[in-house]
């Protein structure tokens, strides 16, 4: 896990958005039960400055609980479920977002498996306030690598 998570394209797209020193702050993993899964619309990130990355194991679309995003400018307000668009693709696909963006999981409604790794980074200057609450989010892995965009 911790290869995919210094994949160079990836890696390229955090320096990308952060566009100084970053480091990975989570990696999550998740599995929508047949039946389960639904997100509302959220923003993983409000109002921060922060990289996602799903990393996709499996085949994904709207029949097995598919991630759908808003792409439209970041603003404050309600996202508008009705300009979301669901992502499908392969196994081994990463979808990189502003963690600021409008996203969330639909219904696994076949069953089939749909499962991914939701990554994280974020500015090296917001590692105190991460760390202060790492305990509660139950992270076990090291997370002290820090990437210098070149």
């Amino acid at each position: 896990m911790q290869r995919t998570c210094r994949l160079q394209p990836l890696l390229a797209a955090g320096a990308q958005t952060l566009g100084g020193p970053f480091f990975l702050s989570q990696v999550e993993g998740r599995e929508p039960l047949p039946g389960g899964g639904h997100q509302p619309l959220h923003r993983d990130g409000a109002g921060m400055k922060a990289v996602a990355a799903l990393v996709f194991l499996d085949a994904y679309g709207p029949d097995n609980g598919s991630t759908r995003v808003v792409p439209r400018h970041l603003d404050r307000g309600a996202p508008d479920e009705t300009l979301s668009l669901v992502t499908a693709g392969e196994a081994g696909d990463i979808l990189v977002f502003d963690a600021d963006l409008p996203h969330g999981a639909t219904c696994n409604r076949s069953g089939a498996r749909r499962r991914s790794l939701l990554l994280s980074f974020m500015p090296v200057g917001d590692r105190a306030s991460i760390e202060a609450c790492r305990a509660v989010r139950i992270v076990r892995m090291d997370t002290s690598e820090v990437f210098i965009p070149s």
